[in-house]
Protein backbone atom coordinates (compact mmCIF):
# COMPACT_ATOMS: atom_id res chain seq x y z
CA UNK A 1 0.00 0.00 0.00
CA UNK A 2 1.62 3.35 -1.03
CA UNK A 3 2.39 5.73 1.86
CA UNK A 4 0.40 8.61 0.34
CA UNK A 5 -2.74 6.61 -0.47
CA UNK A 6 -5.93 7.60 1.40
CA UNK A 7 -6.14 4.13 2.94
CA UNK A 8 -2.55 4.35 4.19
CA UNK A 9 -3.15 7.81 5.65
CA UNK A 10 -6.28 6.64 7.51
CA UNK A 11 -4.43 3.60 8.84
CA UNK A 12 -1.47 5.69 10.02
CA UNK A 13 -3.76 8.32 11.55
CA UNK A 14 -5.66 5.56 13.41
CA UNK A 15 -2.39 4.09 14.62
CA UNK A 16 -1.32 7.56 15.78
CA UNK A 17 -4.57 8.03 17.77
CA UNK A 18 -4.16 4.63 19.43
CA UNK A 19 -0.50 5.35 20.13
CA UNK A 20 -1.34 8.73 21.70
CA UNK A 21 -4.22 7.23 23.71
CA UNK A 22 -1.97 4.52 25.13
CA UNK A 23 0.80 6.99 25.75
CA UNK A 24 -1.51 9.37 27.60
CA UNK A 25 -2.71 6.68 29.97
CA UNK A 26 0.84 6.15 31.25
CA UNK A 27 2.47 9.48 30.51
CA UNK A 28 2.63 12.97 31.91
CA UNK A 29 1.91 15.79 29.45
CA UNK A 30 5.67 16.39 29.21
CA UNK A 31 6.28 12.75 28.27
CA UNK A 32 3.47 12.89 25.72
CA UNK A 33 5.19 15.83 23.99
CA UNK A 34 8.43 13.87 23.84
CA UNK A 35 6.56 10.92 22.34
CA UNK A 36 4.96 13.18 19.73
CA UNK A 37 8.49 14.32 18.97
CA UNK A 38 9.20 10.73 17.89
CA UNK A 39 6.15 10.67 15.57
CA UNK A 40 7.51 9.34 12.24
CA UNK A 41 5.81 11.97 10.05
CA UNK A 42 7.26 15.00 11.78
CA UNK A 43 10.68 16.61 11.83
CA UNK A 44 11.62 18.73 14.85
CA UNK A 45 12.46 22.33 13.94
CA UNK A 46 13.04 23.58 17.49
CA UNK A 47 12.62 22.60 21.12
CA UNK A 48 13.24 24.55 24.32
CA UNK A 49 12.51 24.56 28.01
CA UNK A 50 12.74 27.57 30.29
CA UNK A 51 11.40 29.11 33.47
CA UNK A 52 9.03 32.00 32.68
CA UNK A 53 7.51 34.78 34.76
CA UNK A 54 4.24 36.40 33.67
CA UNK A 55 4.22 34.52 30.36
CA UNK A 56 1.31 35.71 28.22
CA UNK A 57 -1.04 33.01 26.97
CA UNK A 58 -3.44 34.28 24.31
CA UNK A 59 -7.12 33.66 24.99
CA UNK A 60 -8.31 35.67 22.02
CA UNK A 61 -7.40 36.58 18.47
CA UNK A 62 -4.52 38.90 17.59
CA UNK A 63 -5.74 42.42 16.87
CA UNK A 64 -4.17 45.80 16.29
CA UNK A 65 -4.93 48.32 19.05
CA UNK A 66 -3.51 51.86 18.71
CA UNK A 67 -0.90 50.62 16.26
CA UNK A 68 0.24 47.70 18.44
CA UNK A 69 -0.57 44.00 17.97
CA UNK A 70 -2.12 42.37 21.05
CA UNK A 71 -4.34 39.51 22.09
CA UNK A 72 -8.00 40.38 22.44
CA UNK A 73 -7.86 38.53 25.81
CA UNK A 74 -4.96 36.82 27.58
CA UNK A 75 -3.69 35.59 30.91
CA UNK A 76 -0.22 35.83 32.42
CA UNK A 77 1.24 32.80 34.15
CA UNK A 78 4.58 31.75 35.63
CA UNK A 79 6.19 28.32 35.60
CA UNK A 80 8.17 25.96 33.36
CA UNK A 81 7.52 26.35 29.63
CA UNK A 82 8.32 23.54 27.18
CA UNK A 83 8.04 24.41 23.47
CA UNK A 84 8.24 22.19 20.37
CA UNK A 85 7.91 23.06 16.70
CA UNK A 86 7.66 20.34 14.06
CA UNK A 87 7.44 20.30 10.30
CA UNK A 88 4.83 17.76 9.23
CA UNK A 89 6.04 15.59 6.35
CA UNK A 90 5.03 12.66 4.14
CA UNK A 91 1.81 14.24 2.85
CA UNK A 92 0.11 14.67 6.23
CA UNK A 93 -1.47 18.01 7.09
CA UNK A 94 -0.57 19.94 10.22
CA UNK A 95 -4.28 20.34 11.02
CA UNK A 96 -4.77 16.57 10.84
CA UNK A 97 -1.79 15.86 13.13
CA UNK A 98 -2.89 18.57 15.59
CA UNK A 99 -6.42 17.15 15.73
CA UNK A 100 -5.11 13.61 16.29
CA UNK A 101 -2.67 14.82 18.96
CA UNK A 102 -5.34 16.78 20.87
CA UNK A 103 -8.12 14.19 20.62
CA UNK A 104 -6.98 11.95 23.51
CA UNK A 105 -6.06 14.97 25.63
CA UNK A 106 -9.39 16.76 25.37
CA UNK A 107 -11.37 13.75 26.52
CA UNK A 108 -9.42 13.50 29.78
CA UNK A 109 -11.09 14.55 33.03
CA UNK A 110 -9.87 17.96 34.16
CA UNK A 111 -9.31 19.26 30.62
CA UNK A 112 -11.05 22.47 29.64
CA UNK A 113 -10.93 24.29 26.31
CA UNK A 114 -10.17 27.94 27.06
CA UNK A 115 -9.97 29.33 23.52
CA UNK A 116 -10.10 28.17 19.93
CA UNK A 117 -9.92 29.88 16.56
CA UNK A 118 -9.49 28.85 12.95
CA UNK A 119 -8.39 30.72 9.87
CA UNK A 120 -8.70 34.47 9.63
CA UNK A 121 -10.63 34.60 12.91
CA UNK A 122 -7.25 34.12 14.66
CA UNK A 123 -5.77 37.31 13.23
CA UNK A 124 -2.67 37.77 11.10
CA UNK A 125 -0.49 34.69 10.69
CA UNK A 126 2.70 36.77 10.59
CA UNK A 127 1.95 38.11 14.07
CA UNK A 128 1.42 34.60 15.46
CA UNK A 129 4.63 33.34 13.87
CA UNK A 130 6.91 36.24 14.75
CA UNK A 131 5.52 38.05 17.80
CA UNK A 132 3.76 35.28 19.70
CA UNK A 133 5.89 32.21 19.01
CA UNK A 134 9.15 33.68 17.64
CA UNK A 135 9.23 30.99 14.93
CA UNK A 136 9.22 32.57 11.47
CA UNK A 137 8.67 29.15 9.84
CA UNK A 138 5.15 29.13 11.28
CA UNK A 139 4.03 31.93 8.99
CA UNK A 140 1.54 30.51 6.53
CA UNK A 141 -1.82 31.05 4.91
CA UNK A 142 -4.13 32.82 7.31
CA UNK A 143 -7.14 30.80 6.18
CA UNK A 144 -5.36 27.55 7.19
CA UNK A 145 -4.10 28.44 10.69
CA UNK A 146 -5.55 26.88 13.86
CA UNK A 147 -4.99 27.80 17.51
CA UNK A 148 -6.15 26.03 20.68
CA UNK A 149 -5.59 26.66 24.40
CA UNK A 150 -6.46 24.06 27.04
CA UNK A 151 -6.30 23.99 30.81
CA UNK A 152 -5.13 20.58 32.05
CA UNK A 153 -5.90 20.12 35.75
CA UNK A 154 -4.86 17.23 37.93
CA UNK A 155 -2.02 16.66 40.36
CA UNK A 156 -0.29 19.48 38.48
CA UNK A 157 -1.87 22.32 36.50
CA UNK A 158 -0.87 23.09 32.91
CA UNK A 159 -1.76 25.27 29.97
CA UNK A 160 -1.44 23.55 26.62
CA UNK A 161 -1.20 25.74 23.53
CA UNK A 162 -1.31 24.23 20.02
CA UNK A 163 -0.93 26.14 16.75
CA UNK A 164 -0.88 24.67 13.25
CA UNK A 165 -0.04 26.50 10.06
CA UNK A 166 0.32 25.65 6.40
CA UNK A 167 2.32 27.49 3.76
CA UNK A 168 2.18 24.86 1.05
CA UNK A 169 1.54 21.14 0.91
CA UNK A 170 5.24 20.53 1.69
CA UNK A 171 5.58 23.22 4.36
CA UNK A 172 3.19 22.45 7.20
CA UNK A 173 4.02 23.09 10.84
CA UNK A 174 2.75 22.25 14.30
CA UNK A 175 3.82 24.26 17.35
CA UNK A 176 2.94 23.09 20.88
CA UNK A 177 3.66 24.81 24.18
CA UNK A 178 3.13 23.22 27.58
CA UNK A 179 3.31 25.48 30.62
CA UNK A 180 3.56 23.79 34.02
CA UNK A 181 2.06 26.47 36.24
CA UNK A 182 4.03 27.33 39.37
CA UNK A 183 2.04 27.08 42.56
Amino acid sequence: MPLNSPRSKRWLAGLFVCWCGLALAAATPEELLQQLDAYPHSRQISQSQQEVVDYEVGLGAMQKVRGEWRFKHSERLSGTLVRYTWQIVDGFSSAEVMREFLEPLVSEEGTELLFTCDGRACGRGAEWANRVFGERQLYGREDLQRYRVYSLQGERNYRLVAYSSERTEDRQYLHVELLLIAR
